[in-house]
């Protein structure tokens, strides 16, 4: 059975800024993500079996990891887009361990804190609005020694790749609902505040436009 964080502690919402906002979602990526994200699965397939215990998934989408968790107690999952939202509800009602999916931002999370064994993000860091605020949330509801368990696209290392991720970043975020192509998302890891973050490349990492790294990031135990 799940706990209720609620009943622990619930966090006062801001009045103004991204985490307020009531998002119009992206209905027509919602449908498409799927297929978009196809080519990710055995990334997914690798990554999201290594998340324990109470697990918090951020930014859960259509709910395409759910079927890929094994050996988890309880999973909460997170996701402000409607649409998205919807299809991750249906997909976790068909899940045979305990979950609860909630429509909310990474930037201010409904629980409290030290309450979570695992927070898990996949490909998501580049479409939160404030993704250092959403780091430093998820690091907040970890337990002492807690992990954070990553697979995440980053900038390019390359003046050439990163030049055309720049150029083509704007367009990017409109066919992609959000996705900051030139984000630097390993790096906000790395500057997140955890004891230990551990990353390595997954596929080439120079020469393309969309390296990708997965990784953890530990929660010192003080």
């Amino acid at each position: 059975m799940l706990e209720d964080p609620q009943a622990v502690r619930q966090p006062e919402r801001a009045d103004s800024g991204p985490a307020a906002e009531q998002p119009a979602g992206h209905p027509i990526q919602a449908a498409l993500l799927g297929l978009l994200m196809l080519p990710m699965l055995p990334l997914r397939r690798a990554v999201v079996p290594e998340a324990r215990g109470r697990v918090l998934e951020i930014g859960c989408g259509t709910g395409m990891n759910f079927a890929h968790y094994g050996g988890i107690d309880a999973l909460y999952a997170i996701e402000p887009d409607p649409h998205m939202l919807r299809r991750a509800r249906r997909r976790a009602s068909r899940l045979t361990f305990p979950v609860q999916v909630e429509q909310a931002g990474a930037e201010r999370l409904p629980y409290p804190d030290a309450f979570f064994d695992t927070v898990l993000v996949t490909w998501v860091l580049c479409t939160i609005p404030d993704p250092a605020a959403a780091l430093r949330e998820a690091r907040r509801v970890l337990r002492p020694g807690g992990r954070l368990v990553y697979v995440e696209h980053t900038r390019a290392h390359g003046r050439v790749a990163a030049w055309m991720q720049d150029k083509l970043t704007p367009g990017w975020m409109k066919l992609f609902g959000g996705c900051h192509l030139n984000r630097d998302s390993v790096a906000r890891i790395r500057d997140a505040g955890f004891a230990r973050v551990e990353e390595r490349a997954c596929g080439r990492d120079t020469w393309t436009m969309v390296p990708q790294y997965r990784g953890e990031a530990l929660k010192d135990r003080a």
